[in-house]
């Protein structure tokens, strides 16, 4: 009876070999594979193309997440809390809150890398690593950013924030100048009054100081 049993093992990895080269024997040169014909997870694995051989980067962020989630709570608990204050919260509870979603990320994260998962590559994505770096692109920003630090004491921030925004849209191609620069004055009146009502940081009004 034993001898008429199927043998497994390597005869059906044999088996699955030969199916495989006919399969692409039936392919032209240009024909992509069906999807019945692609490998499952568990073969990709064991040839050394599955969730495997990114583990290493991905615990690796487990690991930073894990590591900053304590650091963010240690640091919290060192906060001393104001003698006679009305705040019933504190101030430890919102970065205490904070350091615990990161190490339940980290540890939800290092358990599904563990289960063999892994982030699907990005599939629009169309990055030619070839090509140089666009340097004026990058000094045009940094000049951008550069002019709104020095400008944001004298001028203020609506000034040096239109700046600053509307340099940004140049260098990324915004040919526009009028439309670009109504839009740039926009968002720094929004941010200048976002952060003066909203979070009650009063960003520098410098030369609109009594007009703001």
């Amino acid at each position: 009876m034993s001898e008429q049993e199927p043998v497994h093992g390597h005869g059906a990895s044999r088996e699955g070999d030969r199916t495989s080269v006919r399969a692409d024997e039936r392919r032209s040169p240009g024909e992509l594979p069906s999807p019945g014909e692609l490998p499952s997870p568990d073969e990709r694995t064991s040839l050394g193309d599955g969730p495997r051989s990114g583990d290493r980067a991905q615990y690796g962020v487990c690991a930073f997440l894990a590591l900053l989630g304590a650091l963010v709570i240690v640091d919290a608990l060192s906060i001393t809390p104001l003698t006679g204050s009305n705040d019933l919260i504190g101030p430890r509870s919102v970065p205490v809150l904070l350091g615990v979603a990161l190490l339940v990320v980290a540890v939800v994260y290092g358990v599904d890398v563990a289960r063999g998962g892994r982030g699907e590559p990005e599939a629009g994505e169309d990055v030619d690593l070839s090509t140089a770096m666009d340097w004026r692109t990058v000094l045009l920003l940094a000049g951008a950013f550069a002019a709104n630090a020095v400008l944001i004491e004298p001028l203020g921030w609506v000034i040096s924030g239109t700046v600053m925004f509307w340099g940004a849209a140049f260098a990324l191609g915004n040919r526009h100048h009028v439309r670009g620069l109504m839009i740039a004055v926009v968002l720094s009146l929004v941010t200048f009054y976002v952060f003066a009502i909203g979070l009650g940081v009063n960003l520098p009004a410098g030369v609109l100081q009594g007009i703001l």
